[in-house]
């Protein structure tokens, strides 16, 4: 009993510092947190996955700060110590069970909709319902963003991206006998517009690429036998957008507000070609972090540039919700 005590102390001390320290982080001070939580010295795969979860749990419930807690994994990949494994000779890494975690909250993206079940909706008003569905949909597009933000530090590949892309589209034959829900679509085009430019221009992204959009057109302008459509104007709009995004060479007006640094801030009041009068910036969607589209010219190599092919386990679609 008193090793028991010890040890959910020890868990409960280990889950507050390191929550402590997330609820700190910003671009500014990422190298400081991590070294931080670094500092918390887990002793066993167990805590690693505590950390690890307390991570997604962040990057999930404040999308805005996607890019951060990415760039937080990809220096605690050399923070972190590795353990033994239990079942194989291959060690337990941060990085294995970071990709672990993130494809169990992948695989719990429900493929249907968001229906809400009798037991739910019990003692609820129309409005608890409607907040219901919509935390839902949010961390699915949450979800998306951080799967897109590990791939374009190179802890996932394009072949995985691939899977994910034409599995919840369903292209190929499977496309015939089902249509994705319309939270599908959005997550398609929200993960699209994460690292389409990257993804476009990698030579294994273009065939995933040019299959995914043929599927979206067709899904688009599909209608029902009375010559309706069968999406709803705001998803059909939604996939003529990323359409229209890529033949424009992935440039985009935005007004979303993102995580950055002073020095991007200083960076971007100082550049008139991307700075437009009304408070919007034009980007380029899907590019890497700024950080490794530097170090890739020769110089040192920051974290994550070599780090390609992930321990993302293939995923048959019978298996999802």
């Amino acid at each position: 009993a008193y090793r028991v005590g010890m040890a959910q102390g020890r868990e409960a001390e280990l889950k507050r510092r390191v929550q402590s320290l997330l609820n700190k982080i910003a671009p500014d001070n990422l190298a400081t947190i991590a070294c931080k939580i670094g500092d918390t010295k887990v002793v066993s795969s167990e805590e690693l996955k505590t950390v690890i979860a307390l991570i997604m749990k962040k990057a999930l419930a404040e999308p805005h700060y996607c890019e951060t807690y990415a760039d937080l994994v990809c220096r605690l990949m050399f923070e972190m110590p590795e353990f033994p494994s239990e079942s194989d000779g291959k060690p337990v890494t941060f990085k294995s069970i970071l990709l672990i975690v993130t494809q169990d909250e992948y695989k719990h993206l429900s493929r249907d909709s968001f229906d809400i079940t009798e037991e739910e909706k019990e003692g609820k008003s129309k409005e608890e319902l409607d907040l219901v569905r919509k935390k839902r949909k949010d961390r699915c597009l949450a979800t998306m963003r951080f799967i897109g933000h590990l791939f374009l530090r190179k802890l996932l590949s394009s072949s995985i991206i691939g899977q994910i892309l034409r599995e919840l589209a369903f292209c190929g034959d499977e496309g015939k006998l089902k249509l994705p829900g319309e939270h599908i679509l959005e997550c398609i085009c929200e993960l699209l517009n994460s690292i389409g430019y990257t993804l476009d221009t990698e030579h294994a992204g273009g065939p995933t690429i040019e299959q995914v959009y043929g599927r979206l057109s067709d899904l688009q302008q599909l209608k029902d036998k009375k010559g309706k459509g069968v999406y709803p104007r705001r998803i059909q709009f939604m996939i003529r957008d990323v359409i229209e995004t890529r033949a424009a060479g992935w440039q985009k007006k935005s007004f979303k507000a993102a995580a950055k640094t002073k020095e991007e801030i200083r960076q971007a009041q100082c550049d008139q070609r991307t700075q437009k009068t009304d408070g919007s910036e034009v980007v380029i969607l899907g590019q890497r972090p700024i950080w490794m589209i530097a170090t890739a010219g020769g110089g040192k190599s920051g974290p994550g540039l070599k780090l390609d092919d992930g321990s993302w386990q293939g995923v048959p679609s019978k298996s999802r919700r």
